[in-house]
């Protein structure tokens, strides 16, 4: 059904329309140029009416009102058409634009669900569910699993938008094809996640495994503090890694610089150091573990695997990431080029399959301007994992904060609703192939609505993904309802005291 005609300037990816009604952004619709039919998206929905032009007041509004409904030619429906490419090639899983614009005139007419259904919903194994399109729910949107290790994900959305909704999804979708999940989980979010195979655990930091300057971080001395951090240096000997005895080890030598005569100027900086390492153990005990097995380990193949991170601080949280990814990465390269070489391998790989690697907060780990330790990891897996079939998942509600370099790495992307403007720069800078009007209407998605784009999705949708049923994770709390409990509980308790009290009365 004709729905519209092309009208003013158009180019091969951008095209406008004038429409019987207004269109709802993310439709698809066809223009039937000359050279074939092109499926286009909905980027942009404007209604203007001459009627209420230049409105002063509120006597004009309703004059121009009246005026507005005896008019049928007062509205005008116009759109803007983001070109995904010619509907037959679109069929085979080719997206060719077309090389002249459509002329004026052309017209336009809605998409077809047996058209969009060939598409979007792939009967491949590797193509999975993950809702449907936000404007045709009969049509399921699916994702290519296959491409999330090689190309890399990130999941951008304000909180309370969705996004551990969609990574819960994902992960089992990873987890019906017994693939390896590794989430480094901030906030304690996925705990409550029912699956099969889960090996929860909390991260440790093994002095021991530590460069210098990594455990200088960890005892929270900042590289401006330069004589405490040679003190360090000078103290942390090949000797105290292969101890027994770490700390102990580790102390004696700071001890042997504070009574070294010739040691004498930096004999305060050494008892501050000391400070330093005694205040570590008593607040990390149990995360600063030298006897532990090396961590990576305990990581479990085929299974999901929460790291939870939680109970370090921001450093000690990026120290500890920083260690396992260059573990993971060390030791998937070793993996890859044997098997390359058809070498025998005499020992097990820890990990003998492709790995996905998810890092929630990815703001903190990969900041624009500043310099992180896990930063540099991440920055060498996004570039090189997908040759050692290392993917990555970057999950974060500050995308302005997140370094270009590595954020423009990934390939695909689940873009929910944003509201700064520097957000939304920042997507629009490092995604190619969504438009600036799509990427200004992100404002307007509700919860659990996304645009998907890259290589994971056949063509840029808007959908809505499918809501978890057996855990919503991620989950605002509900204060008014925590209050009334505890004012509850506080209740009974003072009844119970009082029982007492009049108990012990009696007794007496």
């Amino acid at each position: 059904m004709k729905i519209g005609f092309v009208v003013g300037e158009s180019k091969p990816d951008v095209i406008n329309i004038q429409s019987l009604k207004p269109l709802a952004i993310g439709e698809y619709v066809i223009v039937n140029s000359n050279e074939g039919e092109i499926l286009c998206l909905v980027g942009k929905s404007i209604i203007i009416s001459d009627a209420f032009n230049d409105i002063k007041n509120f006597q004009e509004a309703e004059e121009s009102k009246d005026l507005a409904d005896g008019n049928s030619r007062d509205k005008s429906f116009i759109s803007n058409l983001d070109v995904l490419g010619f509907l037959h090639d679109l069929k085979k899983g080719k997206m060719i634009l077309p090389s002249i614009p459509p002329f004026p005139g052309t017209e336009v007419k809605y998409a077809l669900t047996k058209d969009l259904q060939t598409i979007f919903a792939q009967e491949e194994k590797k193509w999975v569910r993950i809702g449907c399109l936000l404007r045709n729910k009969e049509i399921e949107a699916r994702i290519n699993l296959a491409k999330l290790i090689p190309r890399h994900l990130a999941v951008l959305a304000m909180t309370g938008m969705g996004k551990s909704n969609l990574i819960s999804l994902i992960i089992k979708k990873i987890a019906d094809v017994n693939g390896t999940t590794i989430i480094f989980d901030y906030h304690d979010e996925y705990s409550g996640i029912e699956l099969k195979n889960i090996n929860s655990l909390e991260a440790k930091i093994n002095p021991r495994h530590l460069e210098f300057e990594e455990l200088a971080e960890v005892f929270e001395i900042p590289d401006t503090w330069a004589v405490q951090r040679s003190v360090l240096k000078k103290a942390f000997t090949l000797k105290v890694k292969q101890s027994k005895e770490f700390w102990i080890t580790l102390k004696n030598n700071i001890d042997e610089i504070i009574k070294d005569p010739d040691e004498k100027e930096n004999k305060h900086a050494a008892q501050r150091v000391q400070e330093k390492i005694d205040l570590a153990q008593v607040r990390f005990g149990d995360i600063l573990d030298p006897d532990t097995e090396n961590p990576i380990s305990l990581i479990k193949e085929g299974y999901l695997n929460i790291i939870n991170t939680g109970a370090f601080s921001e450093k000690q949280a990026n120290i500890s990431l920083a260690f396992y990814l260059r573990e993971i990465l060390d030791d998937r390269k070793k993996a890859t080029i044997s098997k390359k070489n058809n070498q025998k391998i005499s020992k097990r790989f820890h990990f003998n399959s492709p790995v996905f690697i998810i890092v929630e907060e990815a703001h903190v780990f990969i900041p624009k301007d500043d310099k992180a330790d896990a930063k540099y990891w991440m920055s060498k897996i996004a570039r090189e994992g997908r040759k050692f079939s290392i993917g990555l998942g970057i999950v974060s509600q500050r995308p302005k904060n997140i370094d270009p370099n590595v954020l423009s790495q990934m390939g695909s992307f689940a873009i929910m609703r944003l509201i700064q403007p520097d957000d939304q720069n920042q997507i629009m800078n490092s995604v190619e192939s969504v438009s600036r009007d799509l990427i200004n209407q992100i404002t307007s998605l509700n919860v659990g609505n996304a645009i998907l784009t890259g290589q994971w999705v056949n063509l840029p949708a808007v959908v809505e993904i499918d809501e978890q049923k057996d855990k919503i994770v991620g989950s605002d709390s509900d204060p008014i309802q925590e209050w009334e409990m505890a004012h509850k509980m506080k209740n009974i308790g003072n009844e119970n005291t009082q029982k007492i009290i009049r108990h012990d009365l009696v007794d007496e």
